[in-house]
């Protein structure tokens, strides 16, 4: 259902947060969330317009989150890279439907706008805290391998 923008984007940010307030450059990103590095350019700059993070030139420099995980959403991470495609008008052009959807195409974006609000009302330190046996891609603070 998400892309694989969408999930390099988040892995990106997860990794951000566990090494904050230390920037990381592209390459470090790169490796620890397995993300090719060219991809890894292009969805950090999808996030750096989207306000997600920041880069900072010179030695040291690299890239930060421009925010505290508490107070950064999934749903604003998402929308950075790629927003979800909420069904406005009748996705086949038909002019009887115009702005009212048929009874698919309304429940589609009636599921569509249930995952905007659960992304909206999850933050990234939510899903940092959450207690797991499950081992992340990227290790962040008090999580330990099993």
């Amino acid at each position: 259902m998400l892309s694989r923008t969408v999930a390099y984007a988040l892995r990106a940010v997860v990794h951000l947060a566990g090494q904050s307030p230390q920037a990381q450059t592209t390459e470090q990103i790169a490796k620890a969330t397995r993300v090719p590095r060219a991809y890894l350019s292009k969805v950090l700059q999808g996030l750096a317009r989207g306000g997600i993070v920041e880069s900072h030139r010179g030695i040291g420099g690299g890239v930060t989150l421009s925010q505290s995980p508490e107070e950064l959403t999934i749903l604003r991470v998402v929308t950075a890279v790629e927003p979800i495609g909420r069904i406005r008008t009748c996705p086949l052009g038909l002019a009887a439907h115009g702005v009212r959807l048929c009874p698919l195409h309304r429940r589609l974006d009636n599921a569509l706008a249930l995952v905007e609000e659960a992304f909206a009302s999850m933050t990234l330190a939510e899903v940092l805290a959450e207690p797991t046996t499950s081992v992340p891609l990227c290790p962040f603070p008090n999580v330990k391998a099993q």
